[in-house]
């Protein structure tokens, strides 16, 4: 999707039912958790975590770590990302930090600032690549050997 100029709305966004709303203005002091979907339009200092997605609005921004299934941003970020699945970042967003996420789109005039780590599948855990437990699993291997 690189190179190309999408909307500020993302089909995710528009099909997605929200169980808690940051309105725009509004400033949330601490860690956010949330079983179902959040849209934040507002400010959020703290971690935001939520076991579906999170939207950040176009006028949104969270100044600490998100953890989510999915994740959409349209605005601002100072922090790291943890996507299970799809991240997307659109052409308002800015991200200064790191993200994991097992699949990732960025449209063109988005920001990134920060290193990418690509996962494999939902099954594993963030960050994690699959070769990482190979090499363990070999030097137990060649132990037994001796």
């Amino acid at each position: 999707m690189l190179g190309k100029n999408k909307s500020s709305v993302s089909d995710m966004e528009t099909k997605v039912k929200v169980g808690t709303i940051l309105g725009d203005g509004a400033v949330f002091e601490g860690d956010l958790k949330a079983p179902e979907a959040v849209r934040i339009d507002g400010t959020v200092n703290g971690n935001c975590t939520c076991e579906k997605e999170l939207i950040l609005g176009k006028n949104g921004h969270v100044k600490g770590n998100i953890s989510a299934q999915h994740v959409i941003v349209s605005g601002r970020v100072d922090g790291d990302i943890a996507a299970q699945g799809k991240l997307e970042l659109l052409s308002t967003g800015k991200i200064v930090g790191n993200i994991s996420a097992r699949s990732l789109v960025i449209d063109e005039d988005a920001s990134f600032d920060g290193r990418c780590t690509m996962t494999a599948s939902q099954g594993e855990g963030l960050g994690k690549k699959s070769s990482d437990s190979q090499p363990a699993a070999a030097a137990e291997n060649s132990s037994d050997k001796k």
